[in-house]
């Protein structure tokens, strides 16, 4: 490494370290932030996103040389109004202190639990939905009366630079900072020492974060991925499963964390599931290469990774079905058709890495217990999704199997749901945000006890074995008896 790429990296650690301990500073000048002044907070991040609501729109189009302004709307906009929203109206309930119960042990003291801001949240936000998965954790951190560095990807530089501008118009750089910048920058902010870490990304980068942050023994909330699965019952039609994942599979052109990635079909249904796959697709992109509403792929290298996976996949023996219903020419352009992959086996990257594009994999199945293994022998995925009008048979996949999320008849809608906890499990991640859980993901549960006049203590301690003491515990263990 040079001198000069050593001086870079030493100023921007020094300019992390600065901003850092300015927001440190602060918290502890006024370390439980009234419900007003959090709500002031939300409000301000409510109109902002309102002000440069349409930069926004257009700053992630340029940044993906293409992608839908009904997407930037549905996925990252509205979702993250409406958790403010959520958050405003909940948040009296949750910031009140919570009594306990108080053992006898402790007669005539009383218990609660003091629900306290942590400090200073640090958010790393990846490059597929850069507003929604950077300014979302924001809401819980700010509900939970948090100051919050955030850094943005920079595959994102536009989206990036113009959220910068935003927070440093409607907040002070003592509540919310927005730092750019490549690798470096972004190794430098996970080491620093936050009261909190939320990252989202890869499963890889997600074990080198978690390692920067174990040095100072900060917390991570870590939002990963992983290969989710959708299982298509027998019993269940077809062609609403297969419209049904179309959709879904086809938003951001399937660059999604809880994506799903790859379908699992009764053995005798998989080319019927696939017509129907691609009959549905194309009803809703009948065009593709210079089609508006189909997103383009964020680089040219995650591009020719995708293409390189489909590749090593018909080398090993995948039969491919590329939908591309004006059979455009994509040379020159970061548009990927989708393609449907069949006869996949578990040698193929794709049946091996998280997807993260227009690639599906289909995989037979005999029995619903052989589809249930098959997702059980593999790492816990961030979701998984099941088709089946039968409650029972769904209430027993959500028995037998881990993930971070389920949809039951649907795919991916739950991450829009504030009023249940988002989080992975395992190797897609760990620890909950959204709505009540992010709140209490961003605080400290302190339990507190407050002992009155009365002293029982002082009745029965030692010398041990005094009248008191004997009373106390022999009735005591009389509760206690063998069951």
């Amino acid at each position: 490494m040079t001198a000069q790429k050593i001086f870079q990296i030493n100023h921007v650690e020094n300019q992390l370290r600065a901003s850092l301990a300015k927001m440190k500073a602060a918290y502890t000048r006024n370390p439980a932030p009234t419900e007003k002044e959090r709500v002031d907070r939300l409000n301000r991040l409510h109109n902002a996103i309102l002000e440069y609501k349409d930069r926004l729109i257009a700053a992630v189009d340029r940044d993906f040389g293409g992608r839908a302004e009904a997407e930037t709307l549905m996925i990252e906009l509205l979702p993250v109004l409406e958790g403010i929203r959520y958050n405003k109206k909940n948040l009296r309930k949750w910031m009140k202190q919570s009594k306990r119960h108080v053992p006898l042990m402790l007669l005539g003291a009383k218990t609660k639990v003091h629900y306290q801001p942590l400090g200073v949240v640090g958010i790393v936000a990846p490059w597929n939905f850069p507003i929604f998965l950077g300014l979302s954790p924001l809401v819980g951190a700010f509900a939970a009366g948090n100051r919050a560095m955030m850094k943005t990807s920079e595959f994102a530089p536009e989206t990036g630079e113009l959220l910068k501008e935003m927070i440093a118009k409607h907040f002070t750089d003592e509540e919310a900072v927005v730092v750019n910048g490549g690798v470096e920058v972004a190794t430098e902010f996970t080491k620093l020492p936050f009261d909190h870490l939320v990252f989202t990304g890869s499963t890889q980068v997600g074990r080198i974060v978690m390692h920067a942050a174990a040095d100072n023994l900060t917390p991570v909330t870590l939002e990963l991925g992983g290969k989710s699965p959708a299982i298509v019952h027998d019993s269940f039609p077809i062609e609403e499963a297969a419209k049904r994942i179309a959709f879904g599979k086809g938003l951001n052109a399937g660059q999604v964390c809880v994506s799903p990635d790859y379908i699992m079909v009764p053995r005798a249904k998989v080319d019927a599931f696939v017509e129907a796959f691609a009959k549905s697709f194309v009803s809703h992109y009948p065009s593709l290469k210079d089609n508006r509403d189909y997103t383009s792929i964020i680089t040219e290298r995650q591009r020719d990774r995708l293409l390189d996976n489909v590749r090593d996949a018909e080398e090993k023996g995948a039969s491919v079905i590329t939908i591309n219903p004006t059979e455009d020419s994509f040379e020159g352009t970061k548009k990927l058709p989708m393609h449907v992959i069949k006869d996949v086996s578990d040698d193929m990257r794709v049946m091996q890495e998280e997807i993260f594009g227009p690639l599906l994999p289909i995989v037979p199945y005999d029995t619903l217990d052989d589809a249930i293994a098959y997702v059980n022998d593999r790492d816990r995925p961030l979701a998984l999704y099941y088709f089946d009008w039968d409650k029972r048979r769904a209430e027993k996949i959500l028995k037998e199997t881990h993930s971070g999320g389920v949809c039951i008849n649907e795919v991916m809608t739950h991450t829009m749901v504030d009023d249940m906890p988002f989080g992975g499990v395992g190797p897609s991640g760990m620890g909950h945000y959204h709505g009540k859980e992010g709140f209490l993901n961003f605080s400290k549960a302190k339990g507190v006890v407050r002992k009155g006049r009365f002293d029982g203590n002082a009745l029965i301690g030692a010398p041990w074995g005094n009248r008191l003491y004997n009373l106390f515990i022999n009735f005591q263990l009389r509760r206690f008896k063998k069951i």
